[in-house]
């Protein structure tokens, strides 16, 4: 039976905290996907299965590619809520209890599903502007969804290179701002989303050397694992969730 949230919201504002604190996440979340019998590899191979639908789906109907990545922003948070789960019941001393971390989602549904529709439309509008920015720095009259992803991947446009990527660090840090640990925060307390969402920002605003170090961090396990082996994700993407708890806990608690 799934344990309930936490009673009240914590008052103190998030804490400040040592530069070398994600190297520490990541040693605790590697030491939880081990105490948890690997459970959480599970949660990584569906990342590597939407990782391999989203190349399938470009490869072959491209112009469906959008609404497939906005269905897995979609289902991101809740799929991630099975891995804090796994976490938080290592750290209370319970047994790993795979139907739990499955439906531990519940515990604060509309909160967290608030918070996967805002991520969602963060990438959307990212989504369209990119077109944009390929159409006013493309000969092109009209910017596809396939020719924007094949003009980043080509150096043979640098203005649009630079641009667009210059402007994508601005949506990612929003997201990232956003995200860095609001799910866990509305998985282990009652809030609401907007309360998680400022405590994250609060966080990150609070420690941003330590939370750029975090974020290089995701960015390189993840990158490498997109960008080289896709299946390396079954290991990665769970190791961030389980590190993301223990950054939840220092941060907030």
């Amino acid at each position: 039976m799934m344990q309930s949230i936490s009673e009240s919201v914590p008052s103190q504002p998030p804490q400040q905290i040592p530069l070398s604190s994600p190297l520490r996440w990541l040693a605790r979340g590697w030491r939880d996907l081990n105490e948890t019998r690997f459970l959480g590899m599970l949660y990584g191979g569906i990342f590597v299965l939407m990782g391999l639908s989203v190349h399938w789906m470009y490869s072959t109907l491209w112009q469906m590619t959008m609404g497939l990545t906005a269905g897995f922003f979609l289902m991101g948070p809740f799929i991630c809520c099975g891995v804090y789960e796994l976490s938080r019941q290592r750290e209370e001393g319970t047994p790993p209890d795979l139907t739990a971390s499955l439906l531990a989602w519940r515990r604060n549904v509309k909160s967290i599903a608030f918070f996967a529709a805002i991520l969602t439309f963060l990438m959307i509008v990212w989504a369209r502007v990119s077109v944009v920015i390929f159409a006013l720095l493309s000969p092109h009259e009209m910017p596809t969804v396939a020719g924007v992803i094949e003009r980043i991947l080509s150096l043979g446009n640098l203005d649009f290179i630079l641009v667009w990527a210059a402007v994508g660090s601005v949506f990612a840090s929003l997201a990232f701002a956003l995200s860095v640990v609001s799910v866990p925060f509305m998985l282990d307390r009652p809030c609401d989303t907007m309360e998680a969402i400022f405590r994250s920002v609060h966080a990150l605003w609070r420690n941003p050397m330590v939370m750029l170090l975090w974020a290089f961090l995701i960015v390189l396990l993840i990158g490498t694992s997109l960008a080289f082996f896709l299946p390396l994700l079954a290991i990665t993407a769970p190791l961030i969730g389980h590190a993301t708890w223990h950054a939840y806990k220092d941060l907030l608690e």
